[in-house]
């Protein structure tokens, strides 16, 4: 399992979470770091990561590629024809694969651009909406995406088409926007609050709310109807999105505001049933935790790992997929990263 963050320091973070035996019958976790390096000339806005393919965007418009079991940079992308901070980067990779098939980025000009993976070429640049986006969420099928823009609106793009099929203006700027598993509904975040949608036809199914006045600033869908949310109030809170309950929460899991989570799970063929749930989460003031979702009912729940970037860190990747391929930019070579150093 593959983890990497971002930080305001422009610094990109990449950990391998690796099993700890301390004798026959205990185990724990490790964050093996990977590499940490300056990719960025700014911050470091977003980051997305499936199998052995990594990418960051930054507020220096650009957006930067990692091959993760060899710890090496591919360099950027040129011919994305963003003009402004990237502010959303997501794979898509189908079900049946372990390597992603495409990368989508958007940006704070309103553009969205789709890149073939095999190698990382441009197939599609489009313009959808004047305004910046915030969020960007890619359908299972991976024939159409959502997003969120600045000025309240939310749109339904056709990525097969590269065109808007759909677009309306919310009460309130949404800042996040995810698909669940199964592509059936879809959540959108606004301030504290969290709407429940059928994707079909954007319908409002219920809404999410824990009384707090705090930001959502991160979230991650789980399997059967769980979502992860983290954000300014330092905890972790699970949902259960087919009640509109709220399932248990990780109170005070980081000592400042959470800016990243993410869901490490394994494929079917891997055992996933015999492993914890994992989930992992990122702070603000560089600290990056691994918790074992199912003993957060529990008291003074304890990550399984832990390690401290001692960096500003902005956002969290991570992947669970094994794959053989290699990706690459045409015919550019990668390069191996420094070792981890302190931002």
């Amino acid at each position: 399992m593959s983890i990497i963050a971002g930080s305001y320091e422009r610094f990109i973070w990449g950990f391998k979470l690796k099993p700890t035996k301390h004798d026959a019958e205990t185990q724990s976790l490790t964050l093996s770091p990977l590499f940490s390096y300056p990719s960025h000339i700014s911050s470091i806005t977003t980051v997305a990561c499936s199998g052995p393919a990594a990418a960051s965007g930054g507020s220096d418009d650009t957006i930067h590629l990692y091959d993760l079991p060899s710890a090496s940079s591919l360099g950027s992308l040129l011919d994305h024809n963003h003009t402004a901070s990237i502010t959303a980067l997501s794979f898509y990779t189908p079900s049946s694969l372990s390597f992603p098939r495409n990368l989508i980025s958007a940006a704070a000009d309103g553009s969205v651009a789709i890149f073939d993976t095999d190698p990382f070429v441009l197939l599609k640049s489009f313009r959808p909406h004047k305004k910046a986006v915030n969020d960007l969420a890619i359908h299972p099928s991976g024939k159409l995406a959502l997003a969120v823009y600045r000025d309240e609106c939310f749109a339904m793009l056709n990525l097969v088409r590269g065109k808007r099929s759909f677009c309306c203006r919310l009460r309130h700027e949404a800042s996040l926007v995810k698909f669940d598993p199964s592509g059936e509904r879809f959540f959108m975040v606004v301030n504290s609050k969290v709407g429940v949608h059928q994707s079909e036809d954007a319908k409002l199914l219920l809404e999410l709310d824990n009384g707090s006045r705090k930001r959502i600033l991160c979230a991650s869908p789980g399997d059967s109807g769980t979502l992860f949310t983290a954000g300014e109030d330092r905890a972790i809170t699970a949902w259960d999105t087919n009640s509109g309950k709220l399932a248990y929460s990780i109170q005070d899991a980081h000592p400042a505001r959470i800016k990243g989570i993410v869901t490490l799970t394994r494929n079917e063929s891997e055992g996933a049933s015999e492993d914890p749930y994992l989930v992992a989460s990122a702070s603000s003031d560089g600290i990056i935790r691994v918790w074992d979702m199912r003993m957060a009912a529990k008291e003074n729940a304890k990550p399984l790992a832990e390690t401290n970037t001692k960096s500003r860190l902005t956002c969290l990747a991570g992947s669970a997929l094994k794959s053989m391929r290699r990706p690459q930019i045409g015919n550019q070579k990668a390069e191996k990263l420094e070792e981890p150093t302190s931002g």
